[in-house]
C-alpha cells in the first residue's frame, strides 16, 4: 500500500480530524501496513501496548475476558475505526484482545513514530490527542448507556 492510499484512509479516520495535508502526509509515511488472516490475534488483553492501529480493510473484533475467563465480543470495528490508542496515552497494559474477524489490513503506528510526528508537528499532535479524547469520551458514554440499560 503506497503513502497516498494510506493518507486517504487516515483522512477518513476521526483520529486525524483537523490535520493539515502535510501532517497527514507525514503520518501516512510513519504508519506500517500489517495483514491479518481471519481469526488471527492482533494483540491480547494484558499485553504491553506500544502502538495503535487504524482499520484499512476488513473487520476486527474487540473481546474481553469474562468472569469465567471466556472471551466475550464487545464491538466489531471496520474502516476507518482505530484501536490500541489507550496504551499510548496511559502506558498501561492492553485492556482487551483484538482479533481479525475477516481478513484485515491494518495500519500500525508505533509509539516512537508518534513521538517523531509530535516533534515535527506540535499542533497536529495536539489534534491527534484531542481526537483520541473525543473518541474515548464517546465510547465511555456508550458504555454507560449500555450499563444503565441493564439495570
Amino acid at each position: 500500500m503506497n503513502v497516498g492510499a494510506k493518507r486517504e484512509i487516515l483522512a477518513d479516520s476521526p483520529l486525524f480530524d483537523n490535520l493539515l495535508p502535510a501532517e497527514l502526509g507525514m503520518l501516512a509515511d510513519l504508519f506500517s501496513v500489517r495483514d491479518y488472516r481471519a481469526g488471527e490475534v492482533v494483540f491480547h488483553e494484558g499485553d504491553v501496548g506500544d502502538c495503535l492501529y487504524v482499520v484499512a480493510e476488513g473487520e476486527v473484533e474487540v473481546l474481553q475476558k469474562g468472569a469465567s475467563g471466556a472471551l466475550t465480543p464487545i464491538v466489531t470495528l471496520r474502516p476507518p475505526h482505530f484501536f490500541g490508542e489507550m496504551s499510548l496515552i496511559d502506558k498501561e497494559y492492553r485492556s482487551a484482545t483484538v482479533r481479525a474477524r475477516t481478513e484485515a489490513k491494518l495500519l500500525q503506528l508505533a509509539n516512537e513514530n508518534l513521538h517523531s510526528f509530535a516533534k515535527n508537528y506540535r499542533n497536529g499532535f495536539t489534534w491527534v490527542v484531542v481526537n483520541i479524547a473525543k473518541v474515548l469520551s464517546s465510547r465511555l458514554r456508550e458504555t454507560n448507556k449500555r450499563l444503565a440499560a441493564k439495570l
